[in-house]
């Protein structure tokens, strides 16, 4: 697994949905294969089934939020250089195409999310800006074709 590096928000919210799953979520399952179980005859079971099927996606979860967190890092952000585009900067770009202006914050891949303006690090227009400074003009590619972005403004 590779390393993956997240906010100290990222990172808190990894470590709490695990101890969710471990704590809450673990427990209830066991109840509810525990009541199908005392119900009588497995093999004709569907609730023992369907909790013994939700059982195993859940210890999935666990697994996977264990690794995750083993192999994950927490970005320092006071060592950051914020005058250019950088993860964990947000950035006001104009779109020269239809005069757009938008603002996101550049963000580990499992930290994006549209609605509140954080991009993945990798999208292709974060990887456009990237090392960008204010009054810098960039083309990226984007599945609708490419489109002409100007920075406005870096800050932290």
């Amino acid at each position: 697994m590779k390393i993956t590096y997240y906010t100290k928000e990222g990172y808190q919210k990894l470590k709490d949905d695990l101890e969710r799953y471990e704590k809450i979520e673990r427990p209830k399952i066991s109840r509810q294969i525990a009541e199908a179980r005392d119900k009588g005859d497995l093999s004709e079971n569907a609730e023992y089934d369907a909790a013994k099927e939700a059982q195993a996606l859940l210890e999935g979860k666990i697994a996977q939020l264990q690794e995750l967190l083993v192999n994950a890092r927490i970005i320092d952000e006071s060592k950051l250089d914020h005058s250019k585009v950088r993860i964990l900067t947000t950035v006001k770009i104009k779109n020269l195409n239809n005069d757009m202006v938008m603002t996101y914050q550049l963000v580990p891949e499992r930290e994006a999310d549209i609605r509140s303006g954080k991009i993945s690090i990798n999208s292709p227009i974060a990887k456009g800006l990237l090392g960008k400074e204010v009054g810098d003009k960039v083309e990226v590619k984007v599945p609708a074709g490419i489109i002409q972005l100007e920075i406005l403004e870096v800050k932290k």
